[in-house]
């Protein structure tokens, strides 16, 4: 069971609730008064901007999910600060303003860190050396975490430096040691989940009520030019939470040249969770490398972060309409 305990800082609203007439990074740098946890110095951030990590965990709260957050402005949290403007009636760019500010409160609460102690479970492991090549994770009883580190950030929906640069000094395998880690979303993604659009010049997956309404975003790998996604529309025909990876080199020109059976675990090929589509061989599932999602190209498959995956599968049944567009 997770542990939680004392909340370490909040978001505060600096200046007046009223939508200013230009967007710039100068201006809405004052927006924010974001109070780093005891211990931590800007130094230990880096590169990393507060205002940022403040509107990632904000943003992961909503169900518009930024991907790994590291405090970092990148393509995947600006997509989800436009899906999630889009969403609340905020118009269509990627501005952190002090209208999305005011929103993001409104709508997540103020919480940006908190304290987690290390459980027994977190640490017992068992932890795998991931090997590089198929041949060699076939021969794995299972793809699990390589160390607690990865499976704390993991939890977190953090990316392991930045997990890290929180926690200087800070051994993860020592059960019992409390750590500072973001304030994270649930999870859930409220109602029923009817039409879910692959939305690929977006490198994002949407899911939508019966009523059109958006209820989460989520950035995405999707295809390659040399292995294009489809077109047209599937439904969901199955979910798999821990899938197995078959391979087959038959039609493949990339890969081994057998048939191969990789076991499950967080760093499968396709992470912790398969949601099976009704064309043959066609997913949207979890991934090994979420710091990568919507940065590389896929095979032809969707992948998402494994939390991600996972807040997708739970909210969808079988029949669930899929369109690529």
């Amino acid at each position: 069971m997770k542990k939680f305990v004392t909340l370490l800082s909040a978001v505060a609203l600096s200046a007046p609730l009223a939508m200013p007439t230009t967007a710039s990074a100068q201006q809405s740098s004052s927006m924010l008064n974001v109070s780093l946890p005891s211990g931590v110095s800007s130094a230990n951030l880096g590169k990393r901007d507060k205002q940022t990590i403040a509107v990632q965990a904000m943003l992961d709260r909503t169900r518009h999910s930024p991907g790994v957050i590291d405090g970092l402005m990148g393509g995947n949290t600006r997509r989800a600060i436009q899906a999630y403007r889009q969403a609340n009636g905020l118009g269509s760019s990627g501005a952190i303003d002090q209208q999305l500010i005011q929103s993001l409160v409104e709508n997540a609460g103020q919480q940006v860190f908190q304290q987690y102690t290390i459980t027994s479970d977190d640490v017992n492991g068992p932890f795998t050396n991931i090997p590089s090549s198929f041949e060699q994770k076939a021969e794995l009883n299972r793809l699990s975490y390589t160390s607690p580190r990865e499976l704390l950030a993991e939890k977190f929906h953090m990316d392991q430096d930045f997990l890290t640069a929180l926690n200087p000094g800070v051994d993860f395998s020592n059960a019992g040691a409390t750590i500072n880690v973001i304030a994270k979303g649930d999870g859930q993604i409220p109602g029923n989940v009817a039409r879910i659009e692959i939305r690929k010049s977006e490198n994002a997956v949407v899911a939508l009520s019966s009523g059109g309404q958006v209820l989460a975003s989520f950035p995405a790998t999707i295809g390659s030019s040399e292995f294009p996604s489809p077109d047209g529309t599937m439904t969901v025909e199955a979910v798999a939470p821990e899938p197995k990876y078959y391979f087959s080199p038959e039609g493949r020109d990339w890969g081994p040249n057998e048939k191969l059976t990789i076991a499950a675990g967080p760093n499968n090929p396709v992470g912790g969770t398969w949601i099976d589509l009704s064309k043959e061989g066609y997913g949207i599932h979890g991934s090994p490398d979420p710091q990568l999602i919507g940065k590389t190209s896929s095979h032809g498959c969707v992948r998402l972060t494994n939390w991600d995956a996972e807040a997708l599968a739970e909210a969808v049944e079988s029949g669930v309409t899929v369109a690529f567009t």
